[in-house]
């Protein structure tokens, strides 16, 4: 019974710190946040869809 309580406790520290974003991929995703947000404000749709295309890009290496 310890052992198996052991091994769950375990398997769920592990998986809280697999699930930590660095803090260089939260800057990039708030730099990519931050453009869409500018393109959307002066309307220029083009700028947006680049913008999104960062944002999923950043979201494609590390989806959380």
């Amino acid at each position: 019974m310890k052992k198996t309580l052991f091994v769950m406790a375990l398997a769920a520290g592990m998986m809280s710190f697999a699930s930590c974003d660095s803090a260089k991929e939260n800057q990039q995703e708030e730099k990519a946040e931050q453009m869409e947000d500018v393109a959307d404000d002066a309307d220029n749709p083009a700028a947006e869809e680049a913008a999104e295309e960062l944002e999923d890009s950043v979201d494609a290496v590390d989806p959380k």
